[in-house]
Protein backbone atom coordinates (compact mmCIF):
# COMPACT_ATOMS: atom_id res chain seq x y z
CA UNK A 1 0.00 0.00 0.00
CA UNK A 2 1.21 3.64 -0.82
CA UNK A 3 -1.11 6.77 0.34
CA UNK A 4 -3.63 4.09 1.73
CA UNK A 5 -4.27 3.14 -2.03
CA UNK A 6 -3.43 -0.87 -2.64
CA UNK A 7 -0.57 -0.76 -5.37
CA UNK A 8 -2.42 -2.30 -7.76
CA UNK A 9 -5.21 0.47 -7.86
CA UNK A 10 -2.27 3.10 -8.55
CA UNK A 11 -1.97 5.12 -11.41
CA UNK A 12 1.41 4.42 -13.62
CA UNK A 13 2.02 8.38 -12.29
CA UNK A 14 1.68 7.13 -8.95
CA UNK A 15 3.80 4.13 -9.57
CA UNK A 16 6.37 6.33 -11.05
CA UNK A 17 6.49 9.05 -8.49
CA UNK A 18 7.04 5.94 -5.68
CA UNK A 19 9.59 4.40 -7.80
CA UNK A 20 11.81 8.06 -8.63
CA UNK A 21 11.69 8.35 -4.14
CA UNK A 22 12.80 4.78 -3.59
CA UNK A 23 15.49 5.68 -6.90
CA UNK A 24 16.66 8.70 -5.04
CA UNK A 25 17.49 6.77 -1.92
CA UNK A 26 18.92 3.70 -3.58
CA UNK A 27 16.25 1.23 -2.71
CA UNK A 28 15.77 -1.60 -4.78
CA UNK A 29 12.64 -3.10 -5.68
CA UNK A 30 12.52 -6.49 -4.99
CA UNK A 31 8.96 -7.98 -5.54
CA UNK A 32 5.29 -6.79 -6.12
CA UNK A 33 3.15 -7.66 -3.05
CA UNK A 34 -0.08 -8.14 -5.22
CA UNK A 35 -3.12 -9.99 -3.65
CA UNK A 36 -3.59 -11.97 -6.91
CA UNK A 37 -5.94 -15.02 -5.64
CA UNK A 38 -6.58 -13.37 -2.61
CA UNK A 39 -10.57 -13.42 -3.04
CA UNK A 40 -13.24 -16.13 -2.83
CA UNK A 41 -13.31 -18.81 -5.16
CA UNK A 42 -16.42 -19.07 -6.62
CA UNK A 43 -18.41 -22.59 -6.46
CA UNK A 44 -16.20 -23.80 -3.85
CA UNK A 45 -17.36 -25.36 0.02
CA UNK A 46 -17.50 -21.83 2.65
CA UNK A 47 -14.61 -20.14 3.68
CA UNK A 48 -13.46 -20.77 6.86
CA UNK A 49 -14.22 -18.05 9.21
CA UNK A 50 -11.81 -18.94 11.96
CA UNK A 51 -8.94 -17.08 10.20
CA UNK A 52 -8.64 -13.19 9.72
CA UNK A 53 -8.65 -11.56 6.54
CA UNK A 54 -6.45 -9.69 5.92
CA UNK A 55 -7.58 -6.92 3.31
CA UNK A 56 -4.80 -4.29 2.89
CA UNK A 57 -7.37 -2.12 0.84
CA UNK A 58 -8.02 -4.70 -1.78
CA UNK A 59 -11.58 -5.83 -2.23
CA UNK A 60 -11.09 -7.15 -5.58
CA UNK A 61 -12.77 -10.13 -6.72
CA UNK A 62 -12.59 -13.57 -8.27
CA UNK A 63 -13.90 -11.61 -11.77
CA UNK A 64 -11.20 -9.14 -11.24
CA UNK A 65 -8.01 -11.59 -11.13
CA UNK A 66 -6.94 -11.46 -15.05
CA UNK A 67 -7.12 -7.70 -15.18
CA UNK A 68 -5.38 -7.89 -11.82
CA UNK A 69 -2.80 -10.06 -12.74
CA UNK A 70 -1.97 -7.87 -16.02
CA UNK A 71 -1.42 -4.86 -14.32
CA UNK A 72 0.80 -6.54 -11.57
CA UNK A 73 3.20 -7.71 -14.29
CA UNK A 74 2.76 -4.01 -15.74
CA UNK A 75 3.44 -2.77 -12.16
CA UNK A 76 6.56 -5.00 -11.84
CA UNK A 77 8.32 -3.86 -15.69
CA UNK A 78 7.79 -0.24 -14.43
CA UNK A 79 9.47 -0.74 -11.18
CA UNK A 80 12.04 -3.49 -11.74
CA UNK A 81 10.59 -6.11 -9.53
CA UNK A 82 11.34 -9.65 -10.54
CA UNK A 83 9.39 -11.30 -7.94
CA UNK A 84 4.76 -11.16 -8.14
CA UNK A 85 3.51 -12.45 -4.82
CA UNK A 86 0.32 -14.33 -5.04
CA UNK A 87 -1.94 -16.24 -2.48
CA UNK A 88 -4.53 -19.31 -3.14
CA UNK A 89 -8.13 -17.91 -2.43
CA UNK A 90 -9.39 -17.71 1.12
CA UNK A 91 -8.97 -20.38 2.84
CA UNK A 92 -12.33 -22.96 2.48
CA UNK A 93 -13.58 -25.27 5.50
CA UNK A 94 -11.88 -27.92 3.06
CA UNK A 95 -9.24 -27.07 1.16
CA UNK A 96 -8.30 -30.46 -0.30
CA UNK A 97 -11.42 -29.72 -2.18
CA UNK A 98 -9.85 -26.95 -4.17
CA UNK A 99 -6.42 -28.13 -4.54
CA UNK A 100 -6.63 -28.93 -8.30
CA UNK A 101 -8.23 -25.69 -8.63
CA UNK A 102 -5.65 -23.77 -7.04
CA UNK A 103 -3.13 -25.79 -8.52
CA UNK A 104 -4.30 -24.71 -11.92
CA UNK A 105 -4.26 -21.02 -11.25
CA UNK A 106 -0.74 -20.63 -10.22
CA UNK A 107 0.20 -23.03 -13.04
CA UNK A 108 -1.30 -20.20 -15.42
CA UNK A 109 -0.06 -17.85 -13.22
CA UNK A 110 3.69 -19.20 -13.78
CA UNK A 111 3.22 -19.34 -17.87
CA UNK A 112 2.52 -15.92 -17.77
CA UNK A 113 5.04 -15.10 -15.74
CA UNK A 114 7.73 -16.04 -18.02
CA UNK A 115 6.68 -14.71 -21.16
CA UNK A 116 7.27 -11.94 -18.60
CA UNK A 117 10.85 -12.91 -17.27
CA UNK A 118 9.12 -12.72 -13.88
CA UNK A 119 8.90 -14.99 -11.15
CA UNK A 120 5.17 -16.04 -9.47
CA UNK A 121 5.59 -16.00 -5.40
CA UNK A 122 2.72 -18.31 -3.51
CA UNK A 123 2.84 -17.39 -0.23
CA UNK A 124 1.77 -19.43 2.16
CA UNK A 125 -0.97 -17.28 4.31
CA UNK A 126 -2.79 -18.87 7.05
CA UNK A 127 -6.47 -17.31 5.71
CA UNK A 128 -5.64 -18.65 2.30
CA UNK A 129 -6.10 -22.66 1.18
CA UNK A 130 -1.94 -22.63 0.85
CA UNK A 131 -1.08 -21.63 4.55
CA UNK A 132 1.63 -24.61 5.99
CA UNK A 133 4.51 -25.73 4.67
CA UNK A 134 3.25 -28.79 4.22
CA UNK A 135 0.52 -27.84 1.70
CA UNK A 136 3.16 -25.37 0.57
CA UNK A 137 5.41 -28.39 -0.77
CA UNK A 138 2.23 -30.46 -1.92
CA UNK A 139 1.30 -27.75 -4.70
CA UNK A 140 5.68 -26.61 -5.58
CA UNK A 141 5.49 -30.40 -6.48
CA UNK A 142 2.22 -30.45 -8.51
CA UNK A 143 3.29 -27.26 -10.01
CA UNK A 144 7.14 -27.78 -11.19
CA UNK A 145 7.27 -24.76 -13.28
CA UNK A 146 10.46 -23.11 -12.92
CA UNK A 147 8.73 -19.50 -12.61
CA UNK A 148 6.57 -20.64 -9.29
CA UNK A 149 8.64 -20.45 -6.03
CA UNK A 150 7.25 -19.87 -2.59
CA UNK A 151 7.19 -16.76 -0.52
CA UNK A 152 7.73 -18.42 2.93
CA UNK A 153 6.29 -17.19 5.75
CA UNK A 154 7.08 -19.23 9.00
CA UNK A 155 4.83 -17.30 11.06
CA UNK A 156 1.77 -17.96 9.03
CA UNK A 157 2.89 -21.18 8.92
CA UNK A 158 3.08 -21.49 12.65
CA UNK A 159 -0.76 -19.24 12.80
CA UNK A 160 -1.85 -22.49 10.82
CA UNK A 161 -0.85 -24.67 13.64
CA UNK A 162 1.95 -26.22 12.31
CA UNK A 163 5.31 -26.18 13.96
CA UNK A 164 7.30 -23.84 10.85
CA UNK A 165 10.56 -24.83 11.98
CA UNK A 166 12.42 -27.24 12.05
CA UNK A 167 9.44 -29.34 11.03
CA UNK A 168 7.52 -27.09 8.64
CA UNK A 169 10.44 -26.12 6.89
CA UNK A 170 12.37 -29.01 6.33
CA UNK A 171 9.20 -29.96 3.77
CA UNK A 172 10.44 -26.85 1.20
CA UNK A 173 12.41 -27.29 -1.50
CA UNK A 174 15.06 -25.11 -0.75
CA UNK A 175 15.54 -24.51 -4.44
CA UNK A 176 11.98 -22.86 -4.48
CA UNK A 177 12.76 -20.59 -2.04
CA UNK A 178 12.23 -17.28 -3.40
CA UNK A 179 11.89 -14.70 -0.46
CA UNK A 180 10.69 -14.66 3.32
CA UNK A 181 9.03 -13.21 4.85
CA UNK A 182 10.14 -12.34 8.54
CA UNK A 183 7.35 -11.76 11.35
CA UNK A 184 6.83 -12.91 14.88
CA UNK A 185 3.96 -13.54 17.25
CA UNK A 186 2.88 -15.96 20.18
CA UNK A 187 -0.32 -17.80 20.08
CA UNK A 188 -2.75 -18.61 23.14
CA UNK A 189 -5.34 -21.02 21.71
CA UNK A 190 -7.51 -20.62 18.74
CA UNK A 191 -6.38 -18.91 15.30
CA UNK A 192 -5.51 -15.47 16.71
CA UNK A 193 -1.80 -14.53 17.25
CA UNK A 194 -0.71 -11.66 19.56
CA UNK A 195 2.28 -10.31 17.41
CA UNK A 196 5.29 -8.93 18.52
CA UNK A 197 8.84 -8.24 18.00
CA UNK A 198 10.69 -10.46 15.19
CA UNK A 199 13.19 -13.06 17.35
CA UNK A 200 10.51 -12.33 20.60
CA UNK A 201 8.00 -14.80 19.70
CA UNK A 202 7.55 -18.63 19.32
CA UNK A 203 8.94 -18.68 15.92
CA UNK A 204 12.53 -19.81 15.99
CA UNK A 205 14.31 -17.11 13.88
CA UNK A 206 17.78 -17.84 14.98
CA UNK A 207 17.53 -21.80 13.75
CA UNK A 208 15.22 -20.83 10.10
CA UNK A 209 17.80 -18.16 9.61
CA UNK A 210 21.00 -20.10 10.32
CA UNK A 211 19.17 -23.20 8.29
CA UNK A 212 18.21 -20.82 5.17
CA UNK A 213 22.19 -19.73 4.92
CA UNK A 214 23.34 -23.54 5.14
CA UNK A 215 21.12 -23.95 2.36
CA UNK A 216 22.58 -21.12 0.36
CA UNK A 217 19.74 -18.78 0.40
CA UNK A 218 21.03 -15.94 -1.17
CA UNK A 219 17.67 -14.00 -1.90
CA UNK A 220 15.79 -11.49 0.58
CA UNK A 221 14.38 -11.71 4.12
CA UNK A 222 11.59 -9.15 4.11
CA UNK A 223 10.50 -7.38 7.30
CA UNK A 224 6.68 -7.70 7.63
CA UNK A 225 5.36 -5.29 9.84
CA UNK A 226 1.95 -6.83 11.58
CA UNK A 227 2.96 -5.74 15.28
CA UNK A 228 1.93 -2.23 15.87
CA UNK A 229 5.30 -1.27 17.91
CA UNK A 230 5.33 0.14 21.75
CA UNK A 231 2.15 2.37 22.64
CA UNK A 232 0.70 1.64 18.79
CA UNK A 233 3.83 3.36 17.39
CA UNK A 234 3.83 1.26 14.00
CA UNK A 235 6.83 2.79 12.79
CA UNK A 236 9.24 2.34 16.46
CA UNK A 237 7.79 -1.11 16.09
CA UNK A 238 9.32 -1.50 12.49
CA UNK A 239 12.68 0.34 13.70
CA UNK A 240 12.89 -2.45 16.65
CA UNK A 241 11.79 -5.27 14.46
CA UNK A 242 14.68 -3.97 11.78
CA UNK A 243 17.54 -4.28 14.29
CA UNK A 244 16.52 -7.43 16.11
CA UNK A 245 16.41 -8.64 12.57
CA UNK A 246 19.87 -7.51 11.55
CA UNK A 247 21.36 -9.05 15.18
CA UNK A 248 19.88 -12.29 13.91
CA UNK A 249 21.47 -12.37 10.63
CA UNK A 250 25.01 -11.01 11.96
CA UNK A 251 24.54 -13.90 14.90
CA UNK A 252 24.08 -16.34 12.39
CA UNK A 253 26.87 -15.85 10.18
Amino acid sequence: MIGAKNIMDLSDAEIDDARGVLDAHNIRVLGIASPLLKCTLPDAPAVDDRFQQDMFASKHTFEDQPRLTARAFDIAERTGAKIVRVFSYWRTVQPDAVFERVAAALQALAEQAARHALVIGIENEHACNIATARETARVLDAVPHQNLQVVWDPANAYVSGEEAFPAGYGLLPAERIGHVHAKDCHMRGGHAPQWCPVGEGDVNWTGQIAALQAAGYDKAIHLETHWGGPDGDKLEGSKICGRNLSRLLSSSR
